[in-house]
């Protein structure tokens, strides 16, 4: 149902500042929940609606051209600014690396690059002390983690179209999230002006709407670098340990402080019903261990969707819920949004066929599948044997077969090399 088409019949539409718009080459929407729907609503909309994902990203062009930046959550024509970040920068730095021609580059590079520029929201604090300090900024951490997901998302674009020194620049403050890192802690801390960790400090914690992070605590929130897993594999101490706290961070249940409403869906510290922990699941996959990912995936997908009317466990919010889970039945999950990368899961059906661009149809082969076997043994790719444990989105778009060989054990070998491990794509 989202978003919405906002317009009469002629293109006509009521503009932010409350004039008559018209809408010119495009479909003009409105109801952006992006802080939800940039993880993976978009990326599958660039699988099966590119052609509505293409309006929807000129109806914020069209928006930036009226505010001066992307929207954040844009609610019938309106800005509210509701949650941290700058979400719309990875949707539309996607579709510039995926080569979207119904768009104009330019124009959308120039919105990325001036929306993630922004002075406002902490951006001023952020250019000034290399990272937002927790004295002078609430949710610091959550806004400057996100800032670092949109900072990649705009190198990523401007490495497609050739800008090197953008894409220098906006890869180096792609890495602010590392200003928080606590060695000696092992979790991304609260840090001053003054350059002190905010103290007390419990990783179990949580304070909504009042403390470091956004609906979520420290052991959360250490996981959100989806742009850039091999350094946090590295921050962590390399890939035991890194898949070592992954299993920690699956089956620790304590909790401390007050959780926001939309805290459900737990395994451990895991809460599926809240989209910032949507990609950890696939991360296991980064770190030779894609069983594990698989067990995660298949529980998830299993015990948290039903055809029950509380069949989703937490809040929809305009499709990111949905949206998991056909990326995931799939077998896949793309845990960077703006790399093109889907990281391989545990296919949910025997078959799968699913439209593409220009009439082609991509399809999902698991003719063994079953609830016991949710192990992936092998993988073909048209037919020919397949020793990654990723696909990419060109694959998909050009209408290839994809074949999962399933099993009620982990391969011996499959997902476990490092060569094999989902990699960043520079196009």
């Amino acid at each position: 149902m989202h978003p919405f088409i906002f317009q009469d019949a002629d293109g006509r539409f009521r503009e932010l500042d409350k004039n008559i718009g018209q809408a010119v080459g495009f479909t003009n929407y409105t109801v952006f929940s992006l802080w939800d729907t940039y993880r993976a609503l978009h990326p599958l909309f660039n699988l099966v609606q590119r052609e509505i994902n293409a309006d929807i990203i000129n109806s914020m062009l069209d928006i930036y051209d009226k505010q001066g930046r992307l929207p954040v959550w844009h609610l019938w024509g309106n800005e509210t600014d509701c949650m941290v970040g700058n979400p719309a920068i990875p949707v539309v730095a996607d579709a510039i690396v995926k080569g979207f021609k119904e768009i104009d580059m330019e124009r959308a590079f120039t919105a990325i690059k001036m929306t993630a520029n922004h002075d406002g929201r902490g951006g001023s604090l952020r250019k000034q002390y290399g990272y937002i300090p927790c004295d002078l900024f609430q949710e610091a951490i959550a806004y400057d983690m996100e800032y670092a997901i949109a900072d990649a998302a705009v190198a990523a674009a401007a490495n497609h179209l050739g800008k090197d020194d953008d894409y220098r620049l906006f890869t180096e403050r792609s890495h602010s999230y590392r200003n928080y890192f606590d060695e000696s802690t092992g979790f991304v801390r609260g840090k001053d002006s003054n350059g002190n960790w905010r103290t007390p400090f419990d990783p179990f914690a949580s304070q909504h709407r009042a403390d470091d992070y956004c609906e979520g605590n420290a052991w959360q929130y250490f996981w959100y670098v989806p742009q850039n897993i091999p350094d946090l594999i590295s921050l962590t101490g390399g890939n035991k340990a890194f898949t070592a706290k992954l299993d920690t961070f699956f089956t620790v249940n304590h909790q401390s402080g007050e959780l926001n409403d939309n805290a459900s869906g737990f395994v451990g510290q895991y809460a599926h019903g809240n989209e910032p922990r949507h990609h950890i699941a696939y991360l296991y996959t980064y770190a030779g261990e894609q069983w594990k990912t698989a067990e995660k995936v298949r529980f998830i997908m299993s015990d948290f969707y039903t055809d029950q009317p509380d069949g989703i466990i937490g809040n929809e919010d305009c499709g990111q819920m949905s949206a998991w889970y056909l990326l995931s039945a799939m077998g896949f999950y793309q845990v960077n949004p703006s790399d093109g990368v889907f990281a391989f899961g545990s296919p949910r059906f025997k078959k799968i066929e699913v439209k593409v661009r220009g009439g082609k149809v991509f399809t999902v082969e698991a003719p063994n599948n079953s609830k016991d076997n949710i192990y992936i043994q092998k993988v073909y790719l048209n037919g020919k044997p397949y020793h990654k444990s990723y696909i990419t989105y060109d694959d998909i778009i050009n209408g290839s077969t994809l074949k999962f060989e399933m099993g009620k054990k982990p391969a011996k070998n499959f997902g476990k090399a490092s060569a094999n491990r989902p990699i960043v794509l520079n196009k």
